[in-house]
């Protein structure tokens, strides 16, 4: 049984690897320095593209993990459940990562913005309280049943962070859609794979 999808490993793979070149500013060109003319980003000018520029770059941080996990060894149940243990850890570790990330980019500039981080926040910490609870299970199963049952739940949780709609928080607000939809590390990440 493997306790991941291959789907959420191909999806989060190939976003990924997009996010790999994102982030980085276009160079000023030699005509516009002579010109005394600067290239600004579309955050820099406006406050609510750059709350959301920080908003992707904070649940990019979660994609970039999930495309680094580390893989389930099903050779044996033991190997499975420590492999599957260690994933687990990866997991909670990028969910906390994911949700501190979040509480850094300071108070949103739009209505609806700062509860729409605070429940993206809460969505986060419930399934990473769900994967550390596995992965305790994991490291304490002293039977064969139990290590099962906590293969399921791990399961569940990946497909469950499978599910999850990284960009909820900003598309449920329209003014920070609007600016999400200026911004490339937003739109890398709701490219579709190829």
């Amino acid at each position: 049984m493997r306790p991941r999808s291959t789907v959420l490993a191909a999806l989060v793979t190939s976003i990924g690897l997009g996010l790999a070149g994102c982030g980085q500013q276009p160079p000023v060109t030699s005509h516009a320095r002579q010109e005394g003319l600067a290239t600004v980003s579309p955050s820099a000018a406006d406050p609510a593209s750059a709350w959301a520029e920080g908003y992707c770059g904070a649940v990019g941080g979660l994609v970039r993990t999930m495309a680094t996990l580390p893989s389930v060894d099903p050779s044996t149940p033991e190997q499975a459940s420590r492999t599957s243990s260690q994933l687990m850890a990866s997991v909670a570790d990028g969910l906390r990562r994911t949700s501190a990330a979040l509480g850094t980019i300071g108070p949103s500039p739009v209505a609806g913005g700062d509860a729409s981080r605070t429940a993206a926040v809460a969505q986060l910490d419930g399934i990473r309280s769900r994967a550390d609870d596995v992965r305790h299970r994991l490291d304490s199963s002293t039977d064969s049943e139990t290590t099962k049952t906590a293969l399921r739940d791990a399961r569940t949780s990946l497909d469950e962070l499978d599910r999850l709609d990284l960009l909820r928080g900003l598309n449920d607000v329209p003014q920070l859609a609007t600016a999400s939809s200026r911004i490339p590390v937003c739109q890398d990440l709701v490219k579709q794979p190829r």
